[in-house]
Parts: C-alpha cells; sequence; structure tokens
C-alpha cells in the first residue's frame, strides 16, 4: 500500500509539473489577456487548451459540449460548455492577440537559429477546411474536397473507382507558416483562414502578400521561404522577387499534381528559352551521395546537378537545382540561392525535404485535433477556438525540446507503450505524446483542472 501511495504521490507532481509547463508556454499570452478580461475567463482560457489536449476525438473534438465535460468534469458539463461559450463570446478580447502571441513564438525561433549560425527556413502551405453538411455559418466559400479525392483513388482489387470532376463542397481557405531549423522540431508561426465569397471575401494572392510583407518586416531578408507547387507561377514568383526574398520552389512537376502552366520556359545560361526539364537533359550529375527516404525508410541514391537561369520576365538571374532519385521522379527545385559547389545545391535539396513537417502539421490540425468539427456560426468565434486549439499543438511542439526530454520519454513509456520499432524510433511522436498526456490526466487530474 505504501509504495502504491509513493507512486501516485509521484504521478501527482509529475501531473503538476506538466501543468506548469503549459503556463509557462502561454503566460505571456494569459498576462495580456489577464488586462482585458475577467481573470475568470483568463482561468477557463487556459483550462480550455488543457481540454482540448484531453479529448480526442476527430469528429467531435472541439464541440463545446464535448470540451464543457472535460473542462469541469460530466456531472458539471453545462457550466462547462457556458465558461467556453462566455469566453469565446467575449467582446473585449480578439483572436489578433493568440496570432501576435504566434508572431512572437516565430520570431524568437528565428532568433535562435540565427545565433546557431544558421539561416532558418520558412515553411509555407495552404490547405482548406471543409464543412460538407454546413450551410448557415458565416463566410462559407467553395473548396475543393481532398477527403473526396482520396477516396476517389484506385485501390488494388477494386474496379470502376468513381471518375469525373473535383468535387467541391463549403469551407474555408487556409495558410500556415511554420519555421525550422535545419534539424529539430518546427515552429508554428502564423495561421489563417479566408473565404472567397461575400462581403469579406479575398484571393489566395492578397493574403499571401500581407503574409510575406509582414515576414519582411519581423524577420528580414536572412531566411529561407520554401514553397509548395501551389506557390508556383509568374505571378508569385514576380511577387517574390520584387521583395528580394529568399526562396526555394518546384520548377517543375514532382509527382502526378502540375500547378505550373505546361509551356512555362526559363532563360538558360544561354537566354534561350527552354522548359526546366530541357535544360538538364543529358547532363551527367555532379555527384551521388545516399540520402534517408523518411516516408519510405530506406536510403535512396541522389544524383545533383544545378544550371544557372534567368527568369523571362524581368531577367532575375536564379538557379536550377535538379535531384535525380531512382525509381522516382526528379526534382526541379528553383532557387534565389546563388549556387557555386555540389554543397550548395545539396543545401537546398536537403532544405526542401524539410517542407514535409508542414504537410504533416496540417495532417495533424485536421485528423488529430479535428479542426473541421467545430459547429460555430460566427467567424470571429470560430476564430477564437481554432486558434486555441492551435496553441495546444504548438505547446506539443515544444514538448519535443531537449529539456523535457526526460518528462516525454516517461510519458510515452508509461501511457502509451509501444512494442513495435517502426512506433518507438518515430523522431517526432506528437501522435503517441497527446494520447499518453491524455490517458495521464485522466488518472492523474492537474491541480487546476481541479480547481476549476
Amino acid at each position: 500500500m505504501c509504495k502504491n501511495n509513493r507512486r501516485n504521490e509521484e504521478r501527482q507532481a509529475k501531473s503538476e509539473s506538466l501543468e506548469q509547463h503549459i503556463y509557462k508556454f502561454i503566460e505571456p499570452l494569459l498576462r495580456k489577456m489577464n488586462q482585458r478580461i475577467d481573470r475568470r475567463l483568463v482561468g477557463t482560457f487556459l483550462g480550455l487548451v488543457m481540454a482540448i489536449l484531453r479529448h480526442r476525438h476527430r469528429n467531435q473534438g472541439l464541440l463545446l459540449s464535448e470540451l464543457g465535460g472535460h473542462l469541469l468534469g460530466p456531472e458539471r458539463c453545462r457550466a462547462g460548455t457556458k465558461r467556453i461559450s462566455n469566453l469565446l463570446h467575449s467582446e473585449k478580447w480578439r483572436s489578433k492577440l493568440i496570432s501576435r502571441f504566434f508572431w512572437q513564438q516565430g520570431t524568437e525561433r528565428v532568433k535562435e537559429i540565427q545565433a546557431e549560425g544558421e539561416m532558418p527556413l520558412v515553411l509555407w502551405d495552404e490547405s482548406v477546411l471543409e464543412k460538407p453538411e454546413s450551410l448557415k455559418a458565416d463566410r462559407l466559400c467553395a473548396v475543393r474536397s481532398s477527403k473526396a479525392k482520396r477516396l476517389k483513388r484506385i485501390k488494388p482489387g477494386y474496379f470502376n473507382p468513381p471518375g469525373g470532376r473535383p468535387i467541391f463542397v463549403p469551407g474555408f481557405n487556409w495558410l500556415q507558416v511554420l519555421v525550422i531549423a535545419r534539424q529539430g522540431p518546427p515552429t508554428l508561426a502564423h495561421l489563417r483562414w479566408w473565404t472567397t465569397r461575400g462581403d469579406h471575401k479575398s484571393t489566395k494572392r492578397e493574403k499571401e502578400r500581407r503574409v510575406l510583407e509582414k515576414i519582411d518586416a519581423l524577420w528580414g531578408k536572412d531566411i529561407l521561404h520554401i514553397w509548395d507547387r501551389g506557390f508556383a507561377g509568374r505571378p508569385w514568383l514576380t511577387l517574390a522577387l520584387v521583395h528580394a526574398a529568399r526562396f526555394v520552389t518546384p520548377a517543375l512537376a514532382c509527382g502526378a499534381s502540375v500547378r505550373w502552366p505546361k509551356h512555362y520556359q526559363l532563360l538558360d545560361e544561354n537566354h534561350q528559352p527552354r522548359k526546366p526539364g530541357e535544360i538538364s537533359k543529358g547532363k551527367r550529375s555532379w555527384e551521388h551521395r545516399l540520402l534517408w527516404d523518411a516516408r519510405r525508410r530506406c536510403h535512396r541514391q541522389v544524383g545533383i546537378i544545378a544550371f544557372p537561369v534567368f527568369d523571362r520576365t524581368y531577367q532575375q538571374p536564379l538557379w536550377l537545382v535538379v535531384a535525380r532519385r531512382k525509381q522516382q521522379s526528379p526534382w526541379y527545385l528553383l532557387t534565389s540561392q546563388t549556387i557555386h559547389t555540389p554543397d550548395d545545391a545539396w543545401q537546398i535539396v536537403h532544405a526542401y525535404a524539410r517542407r514535409w513537417q508542414v504537410e504533416m502539421t496540417l495532417r495533424y490540425a485536421k485528423s488529430e485535433l479535428a479542426f473541421e468539427s467545430p459547429r460555430l456560426l460566427s467567424w470571429q468565434h470560430r476564430k477564437k477556438l481554432l486558434l486555441i486549439a492551435s496553441l495546444a499543438y504548438a505547446f506539443l511542439l515544444s514538448c519535443l525540446k531537449s529539456h523535457l526530454e526526460n518528462l516525454r520519454i516517461w510519458l510515452l513509456r508509461t501511457f502509451c507503450h509501444r512494442t513495435g520499432k517502426r512506433s518507438r524510433d518515430v523522431p517526432a511522436p506528437l501522435y503517441r505524446l497527446r494520447l499518453a498526456i491524455s490517458l495521464f490526466w485522466f488518472s492523474h487530474p492537474p491541480p487546476f483542472l481541479s480547481y476549476l
């Protein structure tokens, strides 16, 4: 009995320690909110972040009635739901407070990476939040359904797959920006949602231009932007050249989805217009290296070669880096960085390989944090809830840092043990980590939630 009591006391102390880490992480934001709203709502704000970590459900993860039960307990579910509703409907604070907090987190991470002598990588990606069964929510617009595209994909052993044109459903457009180094976890810097219909309609390029101007004002030019095919094309390339941004972007299809025009051409070193795939045709790679393929968990031999090219509109000098992979389509990467040696070209390839982190972030937000589950009709209230859920994700990313390694390993071993080597070797086990925290707090509730 004494041994069990001692173990429970140790676990309760670790539960309180984990709670303190959350408080320290969002303490700057809590201080600013304490100046605007009642301290009881500030306590609800902190408790809501912890409740989101506890409640794991893809379809109902951000429902207020569900979160209310996790905030105050099942017997006080109505009171907890009312507290969360009062927090989100309060006119004394705006979602810009959380957005500024994320910008500050990104700025601090940029300074840390620069202090280590590296160039920060700024990852961009766009997605959509699908609300296929909603019609009355504020600022809905038509978005292409990626979920329907996955369901229509041909699967081995099944015949007559549905075809036809892409499926569009009600939803919202989404832009996300991360800051990351050559190694280590990313830092969430910015999230933005917008619509293309109604009185508040906007365009994708207008939103992206504002974010680019904001990044220039906060972080300067000593960063490297990593863009995917969604940012490819002459209009965005022109905007990047006007802002003198350092960037890496695909110059040709790296897969089946092509967003560059098929007739798009660059000027080679002789100022002759040629397609990116034709410039490297018939030329040997500078050198080869074995690179680790994280998706397929194997080493692949990759060859590298680079060419100076020019934009046809402004005649600006650029470089085309070609990474040739065996049994896969090559990467054609267009960059504003000057390439003098093979090592310079490899740095561009490694930088673009880090872009997969932002894809994983979007997937985690949709599947694990249930970003598509809120049923709030008001745009501002929904935006507040999504940003609060993003705080929970940002905290999970902070748990991957070295100073929390002992606590993280103990949580994974004790409350989310896995026997498979594949699961145990994951460098960023965010799914397991959230499950471990959820199970840990169910068995040993943190003191703050008990106080509420």
